[in-house]
């Protein structure tokens, strides 16, 4: 199976080094390489085309999360595996691609993702987030599994993710028009043409997030915008609330045994997520200037 790797990037310079170094240790090399630059100007593109990359560059007014994933899909016309990683997800061991590949030696897979380990220095908020989303066991999912894992059935995260083209072009691919949670979309038309999804916990890479309290209420608003325009999705999966009341109490719990001062700060954001996620869910009935201000993303209100 022929493979790429793309990667989509804006200022990416703090953090190549660190990627680069890491993926040039990999026991598995042979793919494409791309990267699909939204006009950086901190040198990204001649750092990554220096590490054999083949830069695509478009104005940063384009970038869509999931438009312009589907275009480095479609520069990469003879890839059978397309593999997605953003700019700050650090491979964590030297077999961490070769691992995530192997996924697709089953013929039910159609797409993979590796687990992410908290990154260095990550908050215990941000530390609990990634060992509550990505457990140290693999498994696969398919629709024989909504009833135990319902929404979380179809979770993946391009951080660190795969795609069998064949299944990815019968998802319709990457949708131009999503405010978030490309890969999930993806993920769920998936399982609703009989392909299977796949956790690989021996791919591994370091990436995390320590978002202010204002990024946590805006990211909600994303996904309750998603939610709440893509009714199919919910539909099949099953409510997101559920998911989220076993976070918080495994996240109190993990806090309370490693950094209890951080309590009061985790309910905090737990409130401002709800109510982000509620605000987004009623997204059409806001005015356009709100949704502006309100949203993480907001090249998408154009």
């Amino acid at each position: 199976m022929k493979c790429a790797l793309c990667i989509p990037t804006l200022n990416a310079a703090a953090t190549a080094q660190a990627f680069l170094a890491a993926l040039n240790g990999q026991s598995f090399a042979e793919f494409e390489r791309l990267l699909v630059d939204s006009s950086s100007t901190d040198g990204t593109p001649e750092l990554f085309a220096a590490a054999g990359f083949r830069v695509h560059t478009i104005p940063r007014t384009e970038f869509n999360h999931g438009a312009t994933r589907q275009l480095a899909v479609d520069l990469c016309p003879d890839a059978d595996i397309i593999i997605f990683m953003t700019q700050d997800a650090i491979l964590a061991h030297s077999s961490s691609l070769q691992r995530l590949v192997d996924a697709f030696d089953d013929p039910r897979v159609g797409a993979a993702y590796g687990r992410q380990l908290p990154a260095k220095g990550a908050t215990p908020v941000a530390a609990h987030a990634r060992l509550f989303n990505y457990p140290p066991e693999s498994h696969m999912r398919g629709t024989a599994d909504i009833p135990r894992w319902g929404i979380k059935t179809a979770f993946l995260s391009n951080s660190f993710a795969a795609y069998r083209r064949e299944a990815l072009r019968g998802a319709g691919g990457f949708p131009s028009d999503a405010i978030f949670g490309e890969d999930t979309w993806v993920a769920a038309r998936m399982l609703q043409a009989g392909w299977t999804i796949a956790y690989c916990a021996e791919a591994q890479v370091r990436h995390s997030h320590s978002y202010s309290m204002g990024e946590e209420f805006r990211r909600y608003f994303d996904i309750g915008v998603f939610h709440g325009r893509e009714e199919w999705f919910l539909g099949g999966l099953g409510r997101a609330e559920g998911e989220g009341k076993k976070f918080v109490v495994s996240e109190f719990k993990y806090l309370l045994g490693t950094a209890p001062w951080y309590i009061p700060s985790a309910l905090f954001r737990t409130v401002l997520k709800f109510a982000g996620y509620r605000l987004g869910l009623q997204e059409k009935y806001l005015p356009d200037w709100l949704k502006r201000r309100v949203s993480l993303n907001r090249l998408f209100w154009g």
